[in-house]
């Protein structure tokens, strides 16, 4: 038998061979839709309470932009949005948890970041949420520019990149601040409304969210500035190529949808269209849902059951929600945001 140099011999060096691939096998899941399809259902982890987002009645029924992303993925795959069971996660266990399976996708307001991705072998398909943090507190304090925090309380919750942030927005601007961590969103807010600090900083869109929770929510304001950018994702688990297609083009259709007019009202309407882009969208041309692994139908689907897009938005998050965040930079790319969809085609 052949003997390469330092001794190890051709079997040896195979079986070494072998035990990588093993290795590797287990680290990265390559068979979440067949085991989603095959479970029938949509294991979604979501945050466990942030209103507008991802948040359960006092009957367990959820809501939010988060819930209706996941909602849409079953939709997709089931042609039914209630196959999306939602598995509430702390901020501290949500990567570790989809690394180990427990569920097929983090929709979870999640910043996409390039340490999350190498360390966890996780992956962040697209944006869904364009984000940034900022700061809430008391208007009694007449303060309307973050540079005037100088000696501030803040209060952050801990395992996030928000208080990375805090502390590198304080240090460049050298000002000075006493942090207070929290383990969860509650306790951060909790800790704010019985004046334990003067400051709260968050994503913008969570601190929407959690002035609602305030027991005087009317008396405190946001500010304008935002220092950092939290672009949010929903997170699978890398080399899983399959299932990261299905999670990003669902994504997709929605804002292709909307940016063709296409609504959860209209659906039918579309089905019978003559314009070569609807016609993609909706299935009467190509077989773009095939190549998904998924049916020809497979946005009617989304759009018929959860919406599109801005639907989505305005109802959880946006105008017709009572956290009434404006667009901004989730406007379309060609109505003054950067929400910008790849074509289907």
């Amino acid at each position: 038998m052949r003997t390469f140099r330092g001794g190890l011999t051709i079997g040896l060096a195979v079986a070494v061979l072998v035990a990588a691939a093993a290795i590797t096998y287990e680290r990265y899941d390559t068979k979440t839709l067949k085991r989603t399809m095959r479970r029938g259902e949509v294991l979604c982890g979501v945050n466990k309470g942030l209103p507008g987002f991802s948040n359960p009645d006092d009957k367990g029924n959820w809501t939010g932009f988060d819930v209706d992303f996941c909602r849409a993925v079953a939709s997709a795959i089931f042609d039914d949005p209630s196959k999306a069971k939602f598995v509430p996660l702390d901020a501290s266990e949500r990567f570790k948890e989809l690394q180990n399976r427990k569920v097929d996708i983090l929709s979870r307001n999640s910043t996409w970041s390039m340490s999350r991705e190498v360390n966890y072998d996780l992956y962040f398909p697209a944006v869904a949420y364009y984000d940034g943090q900022g700061f809430m507190l008391p208007r009694a304090r007449k303060i309307d520019s973050a540079l005037d925090l100088n000696g501030s309380k803040v209060c952050v919750q801990a395992d996030t990149t928000t208080a990375l942030n805090l502390a590198d927005y304080f240090r460049t601007n050298n000002m000075t601040y006493t942090e207070m961590k929290f383990g969860k969103p509650d306790d951060v807010v909790k800790a704010y409304d019985s004046g334990q600090c003067d400051t709260l900083t968050s994503d913008a869109s969570q601190l929407y969210a959690l002035r609602l929770k305030l027991s005087k929510p009317n008396d405190h304001m946001i500010l304008a500035d935002i220092i950092s950018k939290e672009p949010l994702a929903p997170v699978v688990r890398q080399r899983d190529d399959d299932w990261m297609m299905i999670v990003k083009w669902t994504l997709y259709a929605m804002i292709n949808a909307e940016e063709l007019g296409v609504t959860s009202k209209n659906i039918d309407e579309a089905l019978k269209s003559k314009k070569p882009e609807v016609m993609r969208l909706v299935g009467t041309e190509g077989s773009y849902g095939e190549d998904l692994g998924l049916t020809k139908d497979w946005a009617v689907r989304i759009i018929k059951h959860v919406g599109n897009y801005g639907e989505v938005y305005d109802r959880n998050v946006g105008a017709d929600s009572k956290l009434k965040i404006p667009r901004g930079m989730n406007q379309l790319w060609n109505a003054g945001g950067v929400q910008y969809a790849p074509p289907i085609r």
